[in-house]
């Protein structure tokens, strides 16, 4: 314990990172078509990383009242960050669905492709 009371400002960072980053994704999917998903999921997923080495072998009880309930925030951040994540990929998924249909109609509105063109003027 008295370990992990030497890094208390560690903890406090780590904590702080990916909740400020979990904070700022939350805000931007659906809201903000330039963010960086991507820049956004490595930070994320580095910061998640750094908790878990910070954290490896301590049990729950073990932490501070104070870090104790930071880290339920987290993890309650991180559920809805999973919530949002998912129905941003779906809707990309439905959009690609679309596009994909609009494009198959296209193709088959009747008329001939430049290849199928020639190929009948040929038989």
């Amino acid at each position: 314990m008295s370990e992990l009371k030497s890094h208390d400002h560690r903890i406090i960072g780590v904590l702080s990172r990916i909740e400020a980053v979990i904070d700022a994704e939350n805000a931007a999917i659906g809201s903000n078509p330039n963010f960086d998903l991507v820049r956004s999921n490595s930070i994320k997923s580095r910061c998640l990383y750094d908790m878990t080495v910070l954290f490896n072998g301590v049990r729950p009880g073990e932490l501070e009242p104070e870090h104790q309930t930071h880290l339920e925030t987290v993890r309650s951040k991180l559920k809805i960050n999973n919530l949002k994540l998912k129905a941003h990929m779906e809707a990309v998924r439905d959009i690609a669905e679309m596009i994909k249909e609009t494009v198959s109609a296209w193709e088959a509105d009747g008329t001939y492709s430049e290849d199928q063109f020639r190929a009948s003027e040929l038989s």
